[in-house]
Formats: C-alpha cells, structure tokens, sequence
C-alpha cells in the first residue's frame, strides 16, 4: 500500500452526497446502541495530512449520534507531566470502555510522524515505535476492541488551495497556524515518513484505510461506509 496507489479523482454530488449522508448517519445511530448492549469498545483512529478533513469527517459522524456513546480526542504535543512516561501511556488513559466509542484525531502514530520528522525522538525509538504500536494494537484487538485506523490522503497542491481558504475565511482562519506552513515545506519528509507508517503498520489485526479526501464529501461518505462495513461484520446487519 502507497499514496502514490490513491487515486483522488473520485467525487460525489452535492444530491447524492445529502442522501447517503443522511441515510448512513442513520444507519450508524442504529449501531451505537447495539455497542452499548454487547459491550464492544470501538476505536476509530484518524490521521492524515494537514487540512486533509479529519475534523469534517469526525464532525458528520458524530453529530446525528447519541453523545453519551462516544469521546473525541484532539490529540496535541503531551504535556511535560506525559512526556515523564513511555509514549504509549497516555493513550492507554484515554481508551475507551467497553460499550463506548473513542475517537482519535490524531493518535499514537504521532510517534513516527511529527516526532519523526520534527526530530523530537531519536532514531532509535521512531524506528523501535512500529513493533511498539502494532503489539499495542494487537492488544486492543485481542482483548475485543474494534479498531478502525483512517489516513486522509490529499495532494500538495489541494492542501495549498485549503490553506489559503483558511486564511480569507473568519470562520475558518483559526484552523491555519503558522506551524501548518512549516510543515507543509516539510512535505517530502513527511509523506515519506507515511509511506514507511503504512507499510509497517498495515496489519491484518488492524489494516489501514486510506482514504481519497480530495474531495471532502466523498471522503465523509468513504469514511462513514467503512464504519458502518466494520460494525455490520461484528453485530450483524
């Protein structure tokens, strides 16, 4: 699996968009209170480029659902007090119960991304991290966790155009900072710190979905069919 395999043609109408939309969103609330009778802990985990709609696809899965059911996590930097322990604790503090749904913008991976490429970890532990995070998520899995890993994949040149929406939108300009044009001048560094991401982490326990996010309402909609794929192979349809 490679970015370069992603085709980012696919797009949606904005009619046919409103009615798989509505229809899945639907569909999705109907699980999550099969979740809550069986006890399953679900982990839906998010990655992808800088303006790649991580958020907007959080968003439309979580704003027709019951709020009792799930917690976001807007994963950051870890604080002084975290960095005191291993990497991976604090993701075991926010695991979600059996029963309820944790939602991770940005997660773990962050280990062998940023921390990679910002060089806030020596080799040695982005390179010891890929064993690390696939026996972690061996764990969950095995211990009865639905985990479902996205990466949104979109191209330079759309992120650019993105960046500078942001800029000329009141509404939007508080999701540029400064820190998303350094890192956009890293961006072969990044993508191939993906690539390596992908090909080792793909697991048969926990594979990645990658999704085409050039389009945001296809990728919405790519994302909410893949969940709901995953819950009708555990509870059913």
């Amino acid at each position: 699996m490679g970015l370069a395999d992603i085709d980012l043609s696919p797009r949606i109408s904005e009619r046919e968009y409103e009615e798989k939309l509505r229809r899945l969103q639907l569909e999705l609330l109907d699980y999550q209170y099969r979740i809550i009778e069986e006890k399953v802990p679900v982990i839906l985990v998010f990655e992808g480029w800088d303006a790649s709609g991580k958020g907007g696809a959080i968003r439309r899965l979580t704003e027709q659902s019951d709020p009792r059911t799930y917690r976001v996590h807007p994963i950051g930097a870890p604080t002084p007090e975290e960095m005191r322990y291993h990497y991976l604790r604090r993701f075991w503090a926010r695991l979600p119960r059996r029963g309820q749904i944790g939602i991770f913008d940005r997660s773990w991976y962050g280990r062998v991304l940023v921390e990679r490429v910002e060089k806030l970890c020596s080799k040695k532990e982005w390179q010891r991290a890929y064993e690390e995070i696939n026996g972690f998520e061996q764990v969950l899995v095995d211990d009865g966790t639905l985990l479902i890993k996205f990466f949104l994949h979109i191209s330079k040149e759309e992120q650019l155009q993105r960046f500078k929406d942001r800029e000329k939108s009141p509404w939007k300009r508080w999701k540029i900072t400064d820190e998303d044009w350094r890192n956009r001048e890293k961006w072969d560094r990044y993508e191939e710190a993906i690539e390596e991401m992908l090909a080792k982490t793909h697991t048969k326990h926990a594979p990645w979905q990658v999704i085409a996010g050039e389009q945001k309402k296809y990728a919405r909609i790519q994302v909410l069919q893949i969940v709901l794929e995953h819950y009708q192979k555990v509870f059913g349809k």
